[in-house]
C-alpha cells in the first residue's frame, strides 16, 4: 500500500460523525443526515486547492474584485448508489458544480465490478473530477470508475471516500498512481466477504433502508 497516496482528514467533527455512522444503532434517517454532513466536511478538504478567479462585484459601499470558483473547472462523479449520500453534502457546498453518475455493483461471488449506467458532464479533460463513494473496499468499483473517466479524457482526478481499506488503497495505487485518495479513516482491512472491518456495514443499504 502506498501511504503517500491517501490523505486522512483528521478533524474532530468528522471523527465524531464517523463514529456515529459506524454504530449499528444509528437508524436510516440519522445515517442519511450524518453521511450528508460528512460529505460537506470532506468537500471543504478536497476543494482546498481549487483555483480562484477574480470577478467584479459591487458591495453596498463600493466596487471590488471578489474571488470565485470557476463553475466549469470541476465536477463530481458519484459511484452509485451509496456515493449519492456523500454527494448531497458536497453539492450543498458547491451547488453550481455539474454531477455525473457511474452505476456499478459488486458481484457477490467474484467481488468484481459490473457496470450498468454511465453519464457524466462533457469536457472532462478541462475539469477537476472528484469521484465520490463512501467505501473503498477491494477498490474494484473505484478502479472501474477511474478507468472509464480516463478513457473519456479526464486528467485530474481525486477519489473521496469515508472509510478505506488497505487493500483498496493498494488497488488504486497499482492501477491509478496519479489519483489522490481523501478519506476520513483507513480501517484494518477486509473480511472474508470483502467488507471493510471495523467499517460501518453496507453504506448503500444503511443509506436507503434496504438492509
Amino acid at each position: 500500500m502506498h501511504a503517500s497516496q491517501i490523505r486522512i482528514v483528521d478533524h474532530p467533527l468528522l471523527r465524531h460523525k464517523l463514529g456515529l455512522l459506524r454504530s449499528q444503532r444509528t437508524q436510516t434517517a440519522d445515517f442519511r443526515r450524518l453521511l450528508r454532513e460528512a460529505g460537506m466536511l470532506l468537500a471543504y478538504e478536497v476543494t482546498r486547492d481549487l483555483p480562484l478567479q477574480p470577478r467584479p462585484i459591487v458591495t453596498p459601499l463600493e466596487p471590488m474584485e471578489a474571488d470565485r470558483i470557476a463553475p466549469d473547472g470541476l465536477c463530481f462523479v458519484s459511484i452509485l448508489r451509496a456515493g449519492n449520500g456523500l454527494l448531497e453534502g458536497m453539492i450543498d457546498i458547491l451547488p453550481f458544480a455539474p454531477v455525473g453518475h457511474f452505476g456499478v455493483y459488486r458481484d457477490h461471488e467474484t467481488h468484481q465490478a459490473v457496470e450498468y449506467f454511465y453519464q457524466v458532464p462533457g469536457d472532462l479533460a478541462s475539469r477537476r473530477v472528484i469521484v465520490v463513494d463512501p467505501m473503498l473496499a477491494t477498490g474494484n468499483s473505484a478502479v472501474a470508475t477511474l478507468d472509464r473517466l480516463k478513457a473519456d479524457g479526464a486528467r485530474s482526478l481525486t477519489l473521496v471516500c469515508l472509510v478505506a481499506a488497505p487493500e483498496g488503497v493498494a488497488a488504486i495505487a497499482s492501477a491509478h498512481p496519479d489519483v489522490e485518495i481523501i478519506a476520513a479513516a483507513l480501517d484494518r482491512g477486509l473480511d472474508e466477504n470483502a467488507y471493510i472491518v471495523p467499517g460501518l456495514g453496507d453504506a448503500g443499504d444503511r443509506l436507503f433502508g434496504t438492509g
